[in-house]
């Protein structure tokens, strides 16, 4: 499973920051590895320099073999809260497409 993390122009990814979201995604998606073959995690600040409630936002995109790419997001406070609560969804939602797959 290849992870690639992107972010937009008001946010830089430090290297401590992107090794725990790639350690990060791997664990939370383990027991998907063999059937994902790619994630891209988008990571942005919505509100730029500002500070607002809710503005960080994590796009998830989860290429699996043999089904189209499925994509979730989350906004969040920070970061970190935003890339988990985006590993969720696409963890429900991986668990309800191949879920399906597996009982046709």
């Amino acid at each position: 499973m290849i992870i690639q993390l992107n972010s937009d122009k008001n946010l830089t990814i430090h290297e401590a920051f992107r090794t725990q979201l790639q350690d990060m995604l791997k664990d939370e998606l383990d027991r998907y590895s063999e059937q994902i073959t790619r994630v891209e995690a988008h990571l942005s600040d919505e509100n730029g320099q500002k500070n607002a409630v809710n503005d960080k936002r994590c796009l998830l995109e989860a290429r699996v073999q043999g089904l189209s790419p499925i994509a979730v997001s989350h906004m969040a406070n920070n970061h970190e809260q935003a890339v988990m609560g985006a590993i969720e969804k696409l963890k429900a939602s991986l668990e309800s497409k191949l879920g399906r797959i597996q009982t046709h």
